[in-house]
C-alpha cells in the first residue's frame, strides 16, 4: 500500500466501520418490534364465534403476565387463548402514570373504542379505589387508559400480513396488546361489564 493511498483507505475503513455499527445499533434497537414466532390458534369463523356466544358465552377474561397469555373463560372452561404483549416495564403492579407497568388484580371491561389508536380497544377499569388511594398516598397520579387493543393502527393494518402482526417484545405504556385479528375476535366474543383478572 502506498502512502498516497493511505488516507483514502483509512476513510473507506472508517465508513465501513460506521455502516456496520449503524446496522448493529438499528438491529438491537428495533429487534423487539420484529414479528414474534409464537403459536396461534386458528382464527374463528363468524359461525364459530356465534356458537361460542350462544352456547359458551364468555364470563371472564384472565391475563397471565408471566406467560404472556390472555384467556377467554366461560364458567371454568378456557374457550380461547391468545399470546399478548404488556407494558414496557411489565414486572409488578402498576403504581403510577408513566411507569410502563400493566396492572394486576381484578377489574372490569367497562367500555370500548372502535376507533382506537391501536385498531380497536376494550377498556380495563384501572384505577380502582385502592389504586387511586395508593397513588395519592405517594403523591403521584395512578394513571389510566389501560386497554386490551391491537398491535397496529388501522392504516398499518391495511398492509399485507399486518393484521397478524405481534411484536417480539413488550412495548405498550401499560396496555395489553394482541394481534389485530385477535382483537377482532375478542371484540365480538366479550361483552362489556365482564370481569378481567390480571395475574403476575
Amino acid at each position: 500500500m502506498s502512502l498516497k493511498n493511505t488516507p483514502r483507505t483509512l476513510i473507506l475503513l472508517a465508513l465501513v466501520g460506521i455502516l456496520i455499527a449503524t446496522v448493529v445499533y438499528a438491529y438491537n434497537h428495533y429487534r423487539g418490534f420484529l414479528p414474534a414466532q409464537v403459536q396461534h390458534e386458528p382464527v374463528l369463523s363468524l359461525e364459530q364465534q356465534e356458537q361460542i356466544k350462544t352456547h359458551s358465552p364468555i364470563s371472564e377474561i384472565r391475563v397471565y403476565k408471566a406467560k404472556r397469555e390472555l384467556q377467554l373463560i366461560s364458567g371454568e372452561l378456557v374457550i380461547r387463548c391468545y399470546p399478548m404483549r404488556l407494558g414496557f416495564s411489565p414486572q409488578g403492579h402498576k403504581q403510577q402514570e408513566g411507569d410502563g407497568k400493566t396492572p394486576e388484580g381484578r377489574y372490569m371491561i367497562d367500555w370500548r373504542n372502535s376507533k382506537s389508536a391501536f385498531y380497536k380497544s376494550l377498556h380495563v377499569s384501572y384505577p380502582n379505589t385502592t389504586d387511586r388511594a395508593a397513588a395519592t398516598a405517594r403523591g403521584v397520579s395512578a394513571g389510566g387508559d389501560i386497554m386490551i387493543h391491537g398491535s397496529t393502527n388501522s392504516k398499518v393494518a391495511e398492509l399485507p400480513n399486518m393484521m397478524q402482526y405481534l411484536p417480539e417484545q413488550d412495548w405498550t405504556l401499560g396496555c395489553i396488546a394482541v394481534r389485530n385479528v385477535d382483537i377482532d375476535e375478542i371484540w365480538k366474543l366479550v361483552e362489556n361489564n365482564i370481569p378481567i383478572v390480571i395475574y403476575p
